[in-house]
């Protein structure tokens, strides 16, 4: 058997947060008090396990997510380590997408940060159950009390402190146990490995009562028969109160949160004993839902974590090995899958396969006989699954519902040095893309150059040191562009036709006749394809090929050819002549009367709108506002965050190149910022004017 526990014994879990958070930090104690490990990697020294890429070594950042396993207190625990920058987003969310719980590790001087805000709400939307971790509490300028007002100010969260610190800044000497009314203070000799159980010092017992009187009352509420007991005069036991706030938590009710500081080594066994306590297995978070394929096609299908069910399980993220090659990622969700065995991929009716199983220890690996329900497993050599589509038994055919990305917002030209490497340029941009959904490449047709683009100035620099290194393709690139979009802002009804008559007469050789309402559709939704046929004008087997069609005109719209998006499209009315009509007939009078109908349609240019914080000290805010108001933002808030000042606007990307030497210059140095995308929106006049002329689409 490849399981190494019980599924009970389980957590499959992610650690998010802000970017410099600590999360690689922790997930390196986290392995060295597991024995995974048996020396701690610094991100400094470009020495953590789980940051392999050469890029991350070199900038001590994570790149891209890794996953490991250890063991605790006899649980499994699969981790995902993530990114923290914004630009690598889509590593997050798909992690987020396949995992039962989380970790967010918030940093305790700067607390709730924009990133933070960001994959705290993805997490929302994917139902994940979380744990918080308050790191750094060893920093001038910490406040534990703060990183929780901010939770619940900023991320609409129940934080409740199942940890203190005994401390705080260069006095943060241990760890509190709310709950078990003791402390814990770490040998610093032994990294931390060695920990005492000690009595609470009494000038910490009258906060240590306060928070721990909070923490019962908040857990009661989430139980009716611990509550009546409470009320009557009576505290429920230890074990009770860890037992209701385990299923509160599962159920997203309440936010149990540790403290610590990872580098100094504190309080990180703690946070491992709170993962296995309080965060579900397999079997306590809800059934995975998916959907019929053919005959039961939109049947919605339920598949629980049980190794007598179907196979079924998820790709959610494809990598290329240099050892292995093509590796996909997968977490199976339901039944046992062995080496030899063919699962189906039924996005693209394809079977597949299964030559090895690998469970992944960051870029290390370990081969398996089986995989079972719940496992995360690497499976080398798939050729057809791509990120987000589903695996299953042949047999008991799902779709699961597919990841959603961001699109990119950045475009810059890149070309091989010399015509000999072009084609293994185009081979490597294909690789990344494979790995990569939220990038793209493209032939421009105006200029003949290649395109890539991405989610930001970083994810396309990455890209390009890959090529460089990983693939050995030298390149010349050009200066990052905006990539703007598209959309209408009035509704039009255009008919499209495609009739040609049969030669000789007497007929039609094409005959394609269709009626389009376009709408202008709400913000961020893309463009929706709706069937408003009052009666079957037309055969139901064309409809596919109408809405490709409709698809495939919108990639270029008409005020200077980039993307159409929010835009809904109703077929509405058309004909069909038996015996003339083709699928090719309708998809050109498809394209026709979307093309005419959005030129109609007063189309407006749109320009991506990023959510931008920025921190500064208070001699430099009015040279920052002012900076910022010149760069077309809108200040939504002004902040004081200690000796500094948090301003947070909505900034045009087209103004924002290089304004980290601007922001240096402003502040001497001591200011900061992060950006994350927001919206698209309609650009003012003018600059719709010159941006016609940029040809960068």
């Amino acid at each position: 058997m490849s399981r190494l526990v019980p599924i009970e014994r389980l957590r499959n879990i992610g650690i998010v947060a802000h970017i410099d958070a600590g999360k690689t930090t922790t997930t390196e104690r986290i392995l060295y008090y597991t024995g995974l490990i048996h020396r701690m990697g610094e991100v400094d020294e470009g020495t953590a396990f789980m940051d392999y890429m050469q890029q991350e070594k070199e900038r001590g950042i994570t790149i891209t997510s890794a996953a490991t396993t250890c063991l605790w207190r006899e649980h499994q625990i699969n981790i995902i380590d993530t990114p923290g920058h914004v630009d690598f987003t889509a590593e997050v969310q798909r992690s987020l997408r396949v995992l039962d719980g989380a970790v967010a590790l918030f940093c305790g001087v700067a607390g709730v940060q924009p990133q933070s805000e960001a994959v705290w709400y993805q997490a929302d939307r994917y139902r994940v159950p979380r744990i918080a971790y308050v790191n750094k509490l060893d920093r001038v300028g910490a406040n534990f009390e703060r990183v929780l007002s901010m939770m619940r100010e900023r991320l609409r969260a129940r934080p409740v402190a199942i940890h203190l610190p005994m401390g705080q800044g260069e006095e943060f000497a241990g760890v509190i146990d709310v709950l078990e009314r003791c402390a814990y203070v770490f040998d610093q000799e032994t990294q931390g490995a060695r920990y005492e159980r000690i009595a609470v010092p009494q000038r910490y017992e009258e906060q240590l009562e306060s928070y721990r009187r909070a923490l019962i009352e908040a857990v009661v509420e989430t139980d009716d028969r611990l509550l009546e007991r409470y009320l009557a005069g009576e505290e429920p036991t230890v074990e009770e109160l860890k037992a209701a706030l385990r299923r509160a938590t599962i159920a997203r009710q309440l936010v149990p949160v540790c403290c610590g500081s990872s580098l100094r080594n504190i309080g990180v066994q703690l946070l491992l004993d709170a993962i296995v306590e309080y965060l579900p297995s397999p079997l306590d978070v809800a059934p995975v839902v998916g959907y019929g394929v053919g005959e039961a096609q939109g049947e919605r299908i339920e598949r629980f974590p049980a190794d007598d069910a179907p196979v079924a399980g998820l790709a959610f993220k494809v990598l290329s090995d240099p050892f292995v090659g093509r590796l996909t990622f997968v977490r199976l969700y339901s039944g046992v899958v062995r080496q030899g065995d063919v699962l189906l991929n039924p996005a693209v009716g394809k079977r597949e396969r299964v030559t090895k199983l690998l469970r992944m220890y960051a870029n290390r690996r370990e081969e398996l006989a089986e995989a079972r329900a719940g496992d995360i497993i690497a499976i080398p050599g798939l050729r057809f699954t791509r990120t987000g589509d589903t695996l299953c038994a042949s047999e008991a055919p799902i779709v699961f519902e597919p990841i959603q990305f961001t699109q990119p917002v950045i475009n810059q030209a890149v070309e091989a040095v010399s015509a000999a490497d072009q084609e293994r340029l185009l081979e490597a941009l294909q690789r990344i893309a494979d790995e990569d959904p939220t990038f793209q490449y493209r032939f421009d047709e105006e200029t003949g150059q290649i395109l890539i683009s991405g989610v930001g100035e970083l994810h396309l620099e990455i890209v390009v040191d890959r090529l460089r290194r990983e693939f050995g393709v030298p390149t010349k690139v050009g200066r990052p562009q905006v990539s703007y979009r598209e959309t209408i802002t009035q509704t039009v009804r255009q008919e499209g036709k495609f009739v040609r008559p049969a030669q000789g007469g007497g007929g039609y050789a094409h005959y394609g006749h269709v009626v389009l309402e376009l709408v202008p559709g709400e913000r961020s939704s893309g463009i929706r394809f709706e069937n408003a046929l009052s009666q079957p004008v037309i055969p139901t087997a064309f409809l596919p090929a109408i809405e490709q069609a409709v698809r495939d005109a919108a990639s270029a719209g008409p005020v200077a050819g980039y993307p159409m998006v929010d835009v809904l499209v109703r077929l509405v009315d058309g004909s069909y002549h038996e015996g003339e009509s083709t699928e090719v007939d309708y998809q050109a009078a498809a394209a026709i009367a979307f093309r005419e109908g959005v030129a109609r349609a007063r189309p407006v240019l749109l320009e991506p709108i990023f959510a931008v914080e920025v921190v500064t000290p208070e001699e430099a805010l009015g040279e920052v506002i002012a900076d910022l108001n010149a760069r077309r933002g809108r200040i939504e808030s002004i902040q004081q965050d200690g000796l500094m000042y948090s301003v947070r606007a909505l900034v045009p990307l087209a103004e924002m190149f290089n304004y980290v030497t601007q922001l240096r210059s402003l502040t001497q140095g001591r200011g900061a910022y992060t950006m994350i995308f927001s919206h698209y929106e309609p650009v003012g006049a003018s600059r719709a004017a010159a941006s016609e002329k940029v040809a960068v689409a």
